[in-house]
Formats: C-alpha cells, structure tokens, sequence
C-alpha cells in the first residue's frame, strides 16, 4: 500500500526536463493519479469497511452478506420509477414475477478497485514507451542549460556539443520524432477503447451514463429515473436457495445495502467527463500534430513562438534545412533551456547551417 502511495507521490513531482507536452501529462500524470487514488478509495470502503449489508428472515446475516457479495444481486429495471414507500420499496426493488420481469443482476461491484488500477497502467503504457524510446536524449542536449545562470566557460562548452550534435545528425532524428506522435496515436486510442470497456463492463451504461445523468435533472419528479440508481443501486434484491426440512428447495428474498455505491456512482460520473473531455483535447492534440507533420509553414511558427527573443531571418533559415525530426528536436530544447541561451544556440546553429564561421 505505501509502495503504491509512493508511486503516486512521485508523478506529482515536476520533471526537471519536459520531453512530452501537457495533454500527454493529463494522460500518464493527472489520469493515471486520479485512477490509483479512486482505487484505493473503492479498495479501502470495500475491504476494509462493510461493502454491503443484507437483511433476511432465517438466514445468518453474516452467510446472507458473503452469499450476495460473492454471487451478486439484482433489481427490477421496470421498478426503477414509483413513489418510495408507496409503489416501490426503493428504486428497482419490488416484487416480481420470475420468467415475466426483467431482471438485472449487478457484478461489476467486486471488480471496481482492480478495473480502475488497470486502467491506470493502460494510461501509463504510452508514457512508458516514450520514456524508453527516447532514452535520455533531451536530458543529455539540455545539459544544464536550463538554468538562467551558467558559467560563461561551461556554457560555450555546452553550445559547442550541442552545435556538433547538429551538425552530425542533422536529418537524423525523423524516427524519434514519429515514435512520439505514435505515443500521442496510442493516448487517444487508449482513452477511446477505456470508454467502450467501461460500457462493456458496466453492461452499457457508461457510454451515455453523464449525459443521463444531466438529463435526469430536467424530467418531471414522478417520471424520471435515477440513471445513478440504475447503475449503481443503493438498495437491491438478494435470492438465497437451501434444503428444507422435506429436502424441497426454500427461496429467501432478502434486501441488501450498498452503501460501497455512493462512492461508485460518484467516482463513475466524474470519470465520464474526464474521459470525454480527454478524449476531445487527444483528438485535437492529434489534429495539430497532423498540422505540423504537413505543413512546414506551421513548424516555422511554432518555433518563432518558442524562440521570441531571436530574428526572424534566424528561425527561418533553421526552419528551411531541417526535416521534422530536427525541428522537433529543437523545439522540446526550446521547452528546457534558458530563453536568453536558446537565443544564442539559434543563432549560433543558423549560422553553422549556413557554412558561416561562429565567434
């Protein structure tokens, strides 16, 4: 458990270098933090405190509660809507008659913890293969750079390495570059395939569980129902089979408590808007990058925007010799190293691309 915590503790940190951008930090950063910490608050009210509590006649309270926490409950969909204590004991629970009324049973309750945990390493996954793939590389360029106050020795040293990184490698770095907006791909259709395994493992809901759920707000009082008591019922039905005395099958119907679903219900709605809204944002991080990848004209404006301090003619003239592997590169430098040295570096690398002698 502090192994876990520990885990979290150390994506809140702030990255000394940045070689990703912030729609993918909500993807492995944000995401990943808030599914670890509903985890291990579902885990906490389901293991530690009393999940649920069933009430039946003749049956041990404490076998009726293991019985339908292993082997799940159900409510009637048809008596979801009705006055409480009137026409229904609670939403979707009411008699029924077996083989006539539809019955729903509710499983998905014992998976909860471990469903939200595996999401969270799907959304790491991405993060994970970028790191690997990018190896260090803008942490090695970077070397320092990034703080405004530099030995003026070490310094020029370090813009010289840099400077022959570039000249040797120049139209080199067009694979490194893809292999990040494949990790971008793999972010959008990660969140996309979470939504749908969501509705598949809350049997279809989830997909229209939000816009239910605001929608539900609007209805008449006597007419609507509850999309939150739908999914996640408080209170549900329980049916216990034993031998009687005869040897014939005896049937208990019992009541049971949820209260686990309180919890559940809120951590659901809040995840479909966070799903929607990362999927928008990925889908459009995906349209930029597409943007770039087509267009070199949007490439010079980015990087005239990450280098304001430097000339026009200067960008320009980067932007015009290098592929998009390069321009990338240069681009996460710009991220990392002091405005006033990358300043100087775009000079300096404009001018070697150009044939001129530096300084």
């Amino acid at each position: 458990m502090f192994d876990v915590f520990g885990s979290v503790k150390g994506l809140l940190k702030l990255d000394h270098v940045c070689i990703d951008n912030n729609i993918f930090r909500l993807h492995y950063k944000a995401t990943v933090i808030v599914l670890i910490a509903f985890s291990l608050l579902v885990t906490s009210r389901q293991y530690i405190g009393d999940p649920i509590d069933c009430i039946v006649d003749e049956i041990p309270l404490n076998v009726m509660d293991t019985y339908c926490w292993i082997y799940s409950t159900f409510t009637i969909p048809n008596r979801l809507t009705g006055t409480v204590g009137k026409d229904i004991v609670q939403p979707g629970v009411g008699s029924h008659t077996d083989g006539e009324d539809e019955v729903k049973y509710h499983k998905y309750y014992q998976w909860v913890c471990f469903v939200l945990f595996f999401q969270a390493i799907c959304f790491y996954i991405p993060r994970y293969l970028w790191k690997t793939w990018e190896g260090g590389r803008i942490k090695m360029l970077v070397m320092d750079l990034n703080c405004p106050v530099v030995n003026d020795e070490a310094k020029e040293d370090r813009k010289k390495i840099l400077l022959d990184y570039f000249g040797d490698n120049l139209n080199r770095h067009n694979f490194y570059a893809f292999r990040f907006f494949i990790c971008e791909a793999l972010n959008f259709v990660n969140v996309f395939v979470q939504i749908y395994f969501m509705d598949y493992f809350l049997g279809g809901e989830f997909s229209t569980y939000g816009s239910d759920v605001l929608s539900f707000t609007e209805m008449e009082p006597e007419e609507r129902g509850d999309p939150m008591a739908r999914v996640f019922p408080k209170v549900t039905k329980c049916t216990f089979h034993k031998y009687g005395p005869s040897g014939s099958v005896q049937k208990f119907d019992g009541l049971c408590v949820l209260p686990l679903n309180i919890v559940n219900e809120k951590i659901f709605v809040f995840l479909w808007f966070w799903f929607i809204a990362l999927t928008i944002l990925s889908a459009i991080s995906l349209v930029y990058r597409f943007a770039i990848c087509l267009w070199p004209k949007v490439r010079l404006y980015l990087l005239r925007a990450r280098s304001r301090l430097s000339s026009n003619e200067d960008v320009e003239s980067i932007a015009d010799k290098c592929q998009i592997g390069d321009w990338f590169i240069i681009y996460q430098l710009g991220k990392n190293i002091d405005p006033l040295i990358f300043k100087e570096i775009i000079t300096d690398l404009s001018a070697k691309l150009n044939g001129k002698t530096l300084v």
